[in-house]
């Protein structure tokens, strides 16, 4: 009896923790289509070959349109980590979630930066702030790699 007490709360301790986490976690940033396909022989991304660079994509690149064109056309961020590619909206979380303005993050070699709040988010740690007022990290896009040349980006 002991042992499935135990259990119970276990289990309702760790569901608790987890809706916390996805709480503090949520995307601030508001849902668009994100939905293209980067082709690694493609010149523009060479670069992305290489772990630790980080490239960026919007409406004008490739003639993708909206699709690739984030929030407010901000753009994604494309991250090359070891054997895996991570992609983040180009709007920073803090200003749009403390006065819903839509500001565009430049690169810094795997930092995003804002140029309103000085927030730095690592794009190595999945766009989570490393300094500045910021709390949220990046809102992150699914992506898949086929292990070759084709890396896939999108959300729905």
């Amino acid at each position: 009896m002991f042992s499935k007490l135990k259990f119970f709360f276990l289990l309702i301790f760790c569901a608790l923790l987890s809706d916390s986490c996805s709480r503090n976690n949520k995307d601030i940033i508001p849902d668009v289509t994100v939905d293209f396909t980067i082709d690694l022989l493609d010149p523009e991304f060479a670069n992305l070959s290489v772990i630790g660079v980080a490239d960026t994509v919007d409406a004008s690149t490739n003639n993708w349109g909206y699709r690739s064109a984030g929030f407010d056309g901000n753009g994604i961020i494309i991250y090359s980590g070891p054997g895996e590619y991570d992609a983040y909206d180009r709007t920073c979380p803090y200003d749009y979630a403390s006065g819903g303005v839509s500001v565009k993050l430049r690169l810094d070699a795997s930092v995003a930066v804002c140029p309103k709040c000085n927030t730095k988010y690592s794009l190595a740690t999945y766009g989570a702030p490393v300094s500045g007022p910021g709390k949220y990290q990046l809102k992150n896009y699914r992506t898949s790699f086929d292990g070759d040349r084709f890396i896939r980006v999108w959300n729905q």
